[in-house]
């Protein structure tokens, strides 16, 4: 169990004495001596957030450009940490994983480690498909391993699916306490559980598509997402010490992120009901209107382009991370692949049924908030532009449209817009910046050269450079 030691060492030397204080002067009172468990894993679902608010995710999918800074969107080469996801949130997952004292009061045992094992699988799902082979079995071990080797992403893959497959049998039920998404709903936390090896499947899609099949029935035969109520949404609160972290960014009156023209042009000319969400109306025009990815000419006037929407800088506004519509995009490609059945009826109605919750989680507002975008008002929405050209399901188009809109709907979750993008393709539009081709993988820390220097070497044999490919870009 991780403790949280205050050392107080006090020696007063007078002719040589020591004076010895009472134990209990060695103790802060207002301070835990034991984290617990669920008190772990909420600390590690804080840092959840970070793993899409991110200007750099932003601009790996093209969903904002730089209006103060260019060069931050040209694709500068150098290495990412991932420093702070391993000796953070994973840390105390992997402390509550290994702890042998879990305390049932904070509900069933086996609950309590299926908790841990999804979050975990989902921190590592994230890393490998950003960097591609790394540590994992022998990381997270403490002063027993300093150095650990670099796994391969098809053998990371293949530990996550058991993983989650070990988490959806554990459960039982009860719920757990000190759970800050799910309120110890272990329903949902299960849904979840098996929504990620749904994803996961898909993504193996054409470097294993016989495995990615069967984990994908798999994952819906156990039971995925339902609903938007079963949404993976980390809620910030109105409140400084658990706000967004665009909030932060906006507040100071840095208006440096415009919508990009790649994602106004999707969007305006269908009229699609999110964009007023995405982004603001122009200053100078009250239209909106994207920037060009990577502008280097001259710095733009942010009054002629669409700013971040305030809904999406609001101080508590919701981070998105795994939700329902992603499940309907999946079982809509599953269908043109032929792993689900029904064909193109099946992959037509989950694909429609996609964009409607889409349309649904991004505008409905929440009681109390105007203007009212009531459910009923979402779905009116949603089915008129389903009824606009080039939106409308076309067999022969399928697949283009599955990806784009899927990508329109990961809005501010770029890391997994990305990794889509360089899965599928589409959107088949976005464009080199400064010179550079949008990257497939990020860079290992420039650190490990030095700190683990022998799996480093031999994780980077191919090259450690941003045009390197991950295990499932095949193409």
């Amino acid at each position: 169990m991780k403790k949280i030691f205050i050392v107080m060492v006090a020696c007063l030397s007078l002719v040589g004495s020591c004076t010895e204080f009472d134990d209990d002067l060695n103790i802060t009172p207002n301070s835990p001596a034991n984290a617990s468990g669920m008190q772990l894993l909420a600390n590690a679902m804080l840092s959840l957030p970070g793993l899409s608010s991110s200007p750099q995710g932003e601009f790996m999918a093209q969903f904002l450009a730089e209006t103060q800074y260019p060069t931050a969107s040209l694709y500068p080469s150098g290495g990412t940490s991932f420093y702070g996801l391993y000796q953070g949130p994973l840390m105390n997952i992997e402390t509550a994983l290994t702890s042998k004292d879990l305390n049932a009061v904070q509900g069933p045992v086996a609950n309590q480690l299926a908790v841990a094992k999804i979050l975990k699988a989902y921190y590592f799902w994230h890393i490998t498909d950003r960097w591609g082979d790394v540590p994992y079995s022998e990381a997270l071990k403490g002063n027993t391993e300093f150095t650990p080797k670099y796994d391969t992403q098809e053998s990371i893959y293949n530990s996550l699916f058991i993983l989650l497959k070990e988490a959806n049998d554990q459960i039982v039920p009860g719920a757990v306490t000190n759970d800050i998404i799910y309120a110890g709903d272990m329903t949902k936390w299960k849904k979840l559980g098996n929504t990620i090896r749904l994803l996961m499947a898909l993504r193996i899609s054409k470097v294993n598509p016989n495995k990615g099949n069967t984990e994908f029935n798999a994952a819906l035969a156990d039971g995925v997402m339902t609903a938007n109520a079963d949404n993976f949404v980390f809620k910030h609160l109105a409140d400084a010490n658990n706000q967004n972290y665009w909030f932060g960014e906006v507040s100071r009156g840095r208006e440096w992120w415009a919508l990009t023209k790649t994602l106004v042009d999707y969007m305006k000319p269908v009229s699609d009901p999110r964009l007023p969400v995405y982004g603001q109306p122009t200053k100078s025009t009250r239209e909106y209107i994207g920037l060009p990815f990577g502008t280097t000419a001259g710095m733009p006037n942010v009054s002629n382009y669409s700013l971040l929407g305030t809904a999406i800088s609001a101080q508590n506004a919701p981070v998105y991370l795994v939700t329902y519509a992603q499940v309907l995009f999946a079982r809509a490609e599953a269908a043109k692949l032929g792993w689900i059945t029904g064909g193109d009826a099946e992959a037509k109605t989950n694909y429609d049924n996609a964009i409607r919750n889409s349309v649904a989680q991004w505008t409905v507002t929440p009681a109390g908030v105007t203007p009212v975008v009531t459910a009923a008002d979402a779905l009116a929405a949603a089915n008129t532009l389903l009824a606009q050209p080039g939106v409308t399901y076309d067999p022969a188009r399928a697949m283009e449209q599955i990806g784009t809109q899927r990508w329109i709907h990961l809005f501010m979750h770029g890391y997994e817009a990305w990794a889509e993008w360089r899965r599928t393709g589409y959107p088949n539009n976005l464009i080199p910046s400064g010179g550079n081709n949008v990257p497939t993988r990020q860079m290992y820390p420039s650190n490990e050269v030095f700190l683990n220097a022998e799996n480093y070497t031999a994780a980077a044999k191919g090259g450690d450079t941003m045009y390197g490919k991950v295990w499932w870009d095949v193409d």
